[in-house]
């Protein structure tokens, strides 16, 4: 099968969209970008790849038997197994990196007891991974870097006290370790890793399969299709440091605007909110962008800046939306620049003012300056879309209603689950028409 690739290097998180020859969505993939840009394309491909595996799957088990009710649950039982099929490839790579860095001369005289207490923290770690997998469980993310960090000092502090070795040369071993293993993705054959994890499925699930034999030979049978990468286009922050020739690169305002297009045909007018800049975009009806304005000088207003607001908070960025919305009065916020921001939010809180309404007064102030960005690129034009990750921000999304009715009246808004991938799907048809056109 013939597939097309796009990729989008975004500053904060890297995407990447499978396409196939007839402009269906195959797969998505989605890693954290790192100053290694061409790692994060590989990890994001790959995802895309597997992803795009599950799509072949679900077509195979459905056109058996489409009735069946049992294919999805199939399914997810089959996707929890090679996740963690993968992650405790990735902790055994992990455990050897860090005991690579136990082996320096300086650590000679307790090597032994950290070595000891190193493995006892993997032990753990791997004792407890089918449960980090399980039905119902909850990830807050599902990057490795994460859940085994926050896994791995849990365990560390505990063991280095009970072995009576330094707590801080096993969580250095930790860093010094993660970004190697990091930028060193899963290797292997993607279709083994699927029949290890079918072969859990089959010990710890049989009820899923129990009087389905074919269930099997579907799963075999739609490994051997092969996904060829036919043609791949890149666009994004880091587009520029990726080893492509030029026809292998298109702009993000390009690629933003074809995939609002493909979203959503009817769409004109295009708001981008990502880590780095605010992009808005006028677009015709066949895709092709007429006019745009973006804002890429500084961090105000994007993802990067709630992140930062974040921090400054002591938060994660995901709760940043849910607690604004708890506001009755939002807070009247004099900038959103971020070098002011952290002390105009200390004011403030030492003031009395709640959390939540100056929350909700930065998240208006956001849209504020993305209303004037959309207005300086020609306004806005039945339908809108509104992509990028701050798309996902539910308090963004309130304010942006509210100021796109009070400036423009009764807009039809799209906003798709999927958004954080317009620029990628962009990037992905732009690589089939290069082929296919």
């Amino acid at each position: 099968m013939r597939t097309f690739i796009g990729i989008d290097l975004g500053s904060t998180t890297t995407k990447a969209v499978l396409l196939d020859e007839n402009r269906d969505v195959i797969g998505r993939g989605i890693t954290n970008s790192r100053s290694n840009y061409g790692t994060a394309a590989r990890v994001a491909s790959e995802e895309a790849r597997i992803d795009g595996r599950f799509t072949l799957f679900r077509r195979a088990l459905h056109a058996a038997d489409p009735g069946h009710e049992r294919v999805q649950d199939f399914l997810g039982a089959l996707e929890r197994n090679f996740r963690l099929v993968q992650f405790l490839e990735q902790l055994d790579d992990l455990e050897e990196t860090c005991n690579g860095q136990l082996r320096s001369e300086r650590f000679a005289a307790v090597a032994g007891g950290l070595r000891e207490a190193l493995s006892e923290v993997f032990r753990r770690l791997r004792a407890e991974a089918p449960e980090l997998y399980a039905p119902g469980a909850n990830r807050k993310s599902d990057f490795f870097r994460d859940i085994a960090g926050s896994r791995f000092h849990a365990h560390a502090e505990a063991v280095a006290k009970d072995a009576g070795v330094p707590h801080d040369i096993l969580l250095n071993a930790y860093d010094k370790s993660i970004i190697e293993v990091e930028n060193r993705p899963p290797g292997g054959d993607l279709s083994e890793k699927f029949r290890r994890a079918m072969a859990r499925v089959l010990e710890h699930d049989p009820h899923l399969i129990d009087g389905e034999k074919d269930v099997a030979q579907e799963i075999e049978r739609t490994l051997g299709v092969e996904l060829e990468e036919t043609y791949l286009v890149g666009t994004g922050y880091g587009r520029v440091t990726l080893p492509f020739s030029k026809e292998h690169i298109r702009s993000e305002i390009l690629c933003h605007g074809l995939g609002a297009h493909m979203m959503y045909p009817k769409t004109r007018t295009v708001l981008d909110i990502g880590g780095q800049d605010t992009k808005g975009i006028q677009i015709d009806d066949k895709g092709i962008v007429e006019n745009f304005q973006m804002n890429d000088r500084c961090a105000a207003g994007c993802g990067r800046y709630l992140g930062y607001i974040a921090d400054e908070m002591n938060m994660g960025l995901h709760e940043l939306g849910p607690l604004a919305m708890q506001s009755n009065r939002p807070a009247r916020i004099n900038s959103t620049c971020t070098v002011f921001a952290g002390a105009e939010l200390r004011d403030r809180l030492s003031l009395g003012e709640k959390r939540e309404d100056i929350l909700a007064g930065l998240h208006r102030a956001i849209i504020l300056r993305a209303i004037s960005i959309i207005s300086r690129s020609g306004g806005v034009t039945n339908e809108f879309t509104f992509t990028g990750g701050v798309a996902k921000n539910e308090a963004a999304v309130r304010e942006l209603r509210k100021l796109l009715k009070e400036n423009y009246g009764d807009v039809t808004i799209n906003i798709n689950p999927d958004s954080i991938y317009t620029g990628a799907l962009g990037a992905s048809e732009f690589a089939r028409r290069a082929v296919m056109s």
